[in-house]
């Protein structure tokens, strides 16, 4: 019994593992470097989790239309580390996104920096997104 139990813990723990691991990725798998963008939006949706913090806003583009695009953002605790707050962002808040499109051309990119909008003549508050670029990513 003991035995069977301690098998039961073993498997529990190595799909643990491979759910986190599955879970996360790097940069470079995902986003280009290559390929900034800025986008000026409303947000719709804000998912303070685990791996990785999510805002979604949606961007007008020049006719009009508009697109709900997502933001990864870095883990909570490192965004807490930075200033930030589960409600530093409210839905119907305007930001800025500074960050890289997703390699597979989907509405999503890698936050690097997040401008809030300012008040009263005051420009906006610039929070650092905390995100990971991988090692092979670094410095370009």
């Amino acid at each position: 019994m003991k035995k069977l139990f301690a098998s039961a813990l073993l498997v529990a723990g190595m799909l643990v593992g491979v759910s986190s691991a599955w879970a996360h990725h790097s940069f470079a798998a995902e986003f280009d470097s290559k390929k900034p963008i800025n986008l000026k939006g409303v947000v719709t949706k804000v998912e303070w989790t685990n791996p990785h913090v999510w805002i979604y806003l949606n961007v007008k583009d020049e006719t009009g239309k508009s697109t709900n695009w997502g933001a990864e953002l870095g883990p909570p605790h490192g965004l807490q580390g930075g200033g930030w707050r589960r409600e530093t962002l409210k839905i119907g808040d305007q930001i800025v996104v500074d960050g890289y499109l997703a390699k597979n051309g989907a509405s999503r990119v890698n936050a690097r920096s997040i401008t809030l909008a300012g008040t009263g003549g005051r420009p906006g508050q610039t929070l650092d997104a905390a995100s990971s670029k991988g090692n092979d990513e670094k410095g370009k």
